[in-house]
C-alpha cells in the first residue's frame, strides 16, 4: 500500500503513457456508464438525497425543479410527435430553445421529459445500442426492441436518482409503434402518451379530438393545438413547438412554431377568428 502511494506521488507531473491516453479517449468517445456515489449503498443514498418524485424531495438540499410538455399519438398515417422547448429551474426560465426530440436513427425518435442530462445521455446511448444491433444482425432494430433496451438500462439504474419520462416512437415491419419508458424501468405500449407538467392539459385536447382516420394536416393541427393548450395553462411549458411526423419512409420534421403564435391562433382568437400562423421554421428550435 505504501509503495503504491509513493509511486503515485512520484508520478505527479509526468506525462501520461500512450496506452493511458488511448484508454481515456476511448472512454470519453463511447461512455456506457457513469460513476455511482462512493458509499456502501449507492441506491439508498441516492433515494435519500436525490429523490425525483413530486412531493418527495422537500427534505433534500438538491431538488429537481422540472417541467415540460411532450406528446405523441398514433393514427392511420403514422405517429405525430409534438413537444415544447422551454427549460425551467423552478420559476426561472433557463432556455426557450431546448430540442426535446432526440433523433436516434432515421426510423426512431425519442422525447425528453425530466432531467435533460439523463434523457440526452441515455437516449444517445440507446442510439449506440441500436446501431450495434444493426451491425450484428444486418437488419434494423424494431421499436419494441429499442424501447426494451432503454427500459433494461433504466431498470439497472433504478433508484439511483435518474429522472426520465421518455417516449420511443418509430416505424418498423409491424407499422407505426409508440412506447413510454421511465426511470423506474416501466415500459408501456400505447396509442397516446403525454408526459410532463403540462400533460394533463394536452391529454384533454387530444382525447377530445383524436381519431384513427385523421388526415395528416388534421393530425399536425391536433399536435400543435395540444401544445398550445399546455403552454397556455402550464407555466413550465412554452418556447417553440417542434413537431415531427413518423412515416413508413422514416421521420420528417414538420417545423417549429412559436407557442405565442399558437396561442393567438388557437386560444385567444378574438372577433375575427384565430390569427394565421406564420410559416414554421424548417429547423428545430435549437438551430
Amino acid at each position: 500500500m505504501a509503495a503504491l502511494a509513493l509511486s503515485g506521488v512520484l508520478d505527479i507531473g509526468k506525462a501520461a503513457k500512450p496506452e493511458e491516453e488511448v484508454s481515456a479517449a476511448a472512454q470519453l468517445a463511447s461512455p456506457t456508464s457513469f460513476a455511482l456515489a462512493p458509499v456502501v449503498d449507492p441506491a439508498a443514498y441516492s433515494a435519500q438525497n436525490f429523490g425525483v418524485g413530486y412531493g418527495t424531495d422537500h427534505h433534500q438540499d438538491v431538488k429537481f425543479a422540472k417541467g415540460t410538455t411532450t406528446l405523441a399519438f398514433k393514427f392511420n398515417g403514422g405517429v405525430i410527435i409534438s413537444v415544447d422547448s422551454r427549460s425551467t429551474m423552478g420559476p426561472y426560465i433557463a432556455s426557450q430553445t431546448v430540442k426535446k426530440v432526440i433523433e436516434i436513427n432515421p426510423f426512431l425518435l425519442g422525447t425528453m421529459a425530466g432531467g435533460a442530462a439523463d434523457c440526452s445521455f441515455w437516449e444517445r446511448n440507446l442510439g449506440t445500442q441500436c446501431r450495434m444491433f444493426e451491425l450484428r444482425n444486418k437488419r434494423r432494430v424494431s421499436v419494441a426492441a429499442a424501447s426494451k433496451m432503454l427500459a433494461n438500462t433504466m431498470y439497472s439504474y433504478r433508484g439511483r436518482g435518474l429522472s426520465m419520462g421518455t417516449m420511443v416512437c418509430g416505424w418498423d415491419e409491424t407499422g407505426p409503434q409508440l412506447y413510454y419508458v421511465d426511470d423506474d424501468g416501466t415500459r408501456l405500449h400505447g396509442n397516446v402518451f403525454c408526459v410532463g407538467s403540462g400533460s394533463t392539459y394536452a391529454y384533454g385536447v387530444i382525447d377530445s379530438n383524436l381519431r384513427d382516420d385523421l388526415t395528416v394536416p388534421e393530425a399536425i393541427d391536433l399536435g400543435r393545438r395540444a401544445i398550445a393548450g399546455a403552454a397556455h395553462r402550464d407555466a413550465y411549458s412554452g418556447g417553440w413547438n417542434n413537431l415531427y411526423h413518423m412515416k413508413e419512409t422514416g421521420w420528417e420534421f414538420i417545423g417549429a412554431v412559436d407557442t405565442n403564435d399558437l396561442y393567438y391562433h388557437y386560444i385567444h382568437k378574438g372577433e375575427g377568428g384565430g390569427a394565421p400562423l406564420p410559416p414554421p421554421k424548417p429547423t428545430p428550435s435549437d438551430c
